[in-house]
């Protein structure tokens, strides 16, 4: 799925080469990376991915995501080795949101699985 405004991440590369690489496969190589890559997960409704990348000691047994809630914009606010705050945008019935979270992430092999939110 192209995107002409660069991926739903928030960087300019185009979905195919920049997250929709990590949802085909391809380790992301940060912790960031792969919160960008979740972000975009949820826009585009790959299930598949978020749970793959949920570290299993926290992931869910299944995910279903909201139908009427839209991700529009990410913003990072600071990467810092294994943690990542943010701000996730969306939009849904009652209007506009943001989802503010310090994300905690480990290394696995290659890439990186997303823990949870810091306590």
């Amino acid at each position: 799925m192209a995107r002409r405004s660069g991926c739903p991440c928030g960087l300019p590369a185009e979905y195919e080469d920049c997250c929709g690489r990590l949802h085909r496969g391809e380790a992301a190589p940060t912790a960031e990376a792969l919160m960008r890559s979740r972000f975009s997960a949820f826009a585009v409704g790959d299930v598949g991915y978020l749970l793959r990348t949920w570290h299993p000691a926290t992931r869910p047994e299944s995910l279903e995501l909201e139908s009427s809630l839209r991700w529009v914009r990410l913003e990072v606010l600071e990467a810092a080795g294994r943690t990542v705050r943010f701000a996730a945008h969306y939009v849904d019935a009652g209007g506009p949101g943001v989802l503010r979270e310090h994300s905690r992430f480990v290394r696995d092999g290659d890439g990186w699985l997303y823990v949870g939110p810091m306590s």
